[in-house]
């Protein structure tokens, strides 16, 4: 039988994963066909909209992490920075920027994976923010 944590972790790596192919412009068919319902999903791991979700600050949504399994926080991060970097090419919001770049910073250091498209990412959102 699966567990809420089990649950919540397996939608967090799916939509890690059809973000990254959305970020890289690869995304597949069926995710063309159903539009990701970024409200649906945060309820789903939040049990928050989107809305609420970009409206906490990072220490917030730092803390929310926090109170998750140490061992599953690198996914949190990555979903949230992925998340956050998808959202700020649409419409350039500084504030999602500003998130996707502390995210993807925390991904990498609670994963100790060295992840060049993520760095790439990094750099890209400071050259932004500047």
């Amino acid at each position: 039988m699966i567990t809420d944590k089990e649950f919540t972790l397996r939608l967090i790596r799916q939509l890690t994963q059809a973000l990254e192919k959305l970020i890289l412009d690869k995304p597949e068919e069926s995710l063309m066909q159903k539009e990701l319902d970024f409200d649906t999903l945060m309820r789903d791991i939040f049990k928050m909209s989107f809305t609420e979700v970009a409206s906490k600050t990072k220490e917030e949504m730092i803390a929310i992490v926090n109170e998750r399994q140490e061992r599953d926080h690198k996914d949190y991060y990555e979903m949230l920075g992925n998340l956050f970097y998808f959202n700020s090419r649409h419409d350039h919001n500084k504030d999602f920027q500003d998130k996707a770049k502390t995210f993807y910073e925390l991904y990498l250091q609670t994963s100790g994976i060295f992840a060049l498209p993520v760095i790439n990412r990094i750099n890209e959102l400071k050259k932004a923010l500047e």
